[in-house]
């Protein structure tokens, strides 16, 4: 999936890392002849791509960024109540993530990542929805549901 670099920080062993939108962090080194990125040795090479495009196989995996905590809940809904707009496809806003909760019953997320995630839930599952990447819920039995959504606890994007 891509996403933008919205700033840089280095690690403890001062490598670089691009910290990018969807709140996830990934090294851009440069190690000739395998990882060529000669921009991330100098200050105004970084300042350049704040804003560039990168691929976050993070977001692919949806897998949630560490340090994010709960702003809101919306739900519990059951099978009758779950708005019409978790049933069409829709984003959850940049720099927010979305956590699907099943309390009861079980429901079908579609979710437009590269590949396409598809997963039936059941009591107890859930699944993290990355920042604008379109999904939708198929509710085709009894369920019981709430979506948490999470941003970094700071209120930044970087960590």
């Amino acid at each position: 999936m891509i996403r933008h670099i919205v700033g840089f920080h280095q690690d403890e062993a001062g490598d670089w890392v691009a910290e990018l939108s969807c709140l996830h962090n990934q090294h851009v080194r440069h190690r000739p002849p395998f990882q060529e990125r000669p921009w991330v040795t100098t200050v105004g090479g970084r300042d350049d791509r704040v804003g560039s495009d990168i691929d976050c196989p993070l977001c692919d995996r949806t897998e949630l960024p560490a340090g994010l905590h709960t702003v809101r809940t919306a739900g519990p809904f059951d099978a009758d109540s779950v708005p019409a707009g978790l049933r069409a496809q829709h984003r959850v806003a940049d720099a927010t993530w979305g956590m699907l909760r099943v309390i009861d019953g079980s429901v079908v997320i579609r979710l437009d990542t590269q590949p396409p995630t598809v997963r039936q839930l059941g009591t107890g599952d859930e699944q993290a929805i990355p920042p604008l990447v379109p999904h939708r819920l198929e509710v085709d039995a009894p369920v019981t549901l709430a979506v948490d959504f999470l941003v970094r606890s700071d209120g930044n994007p970087t960590p």
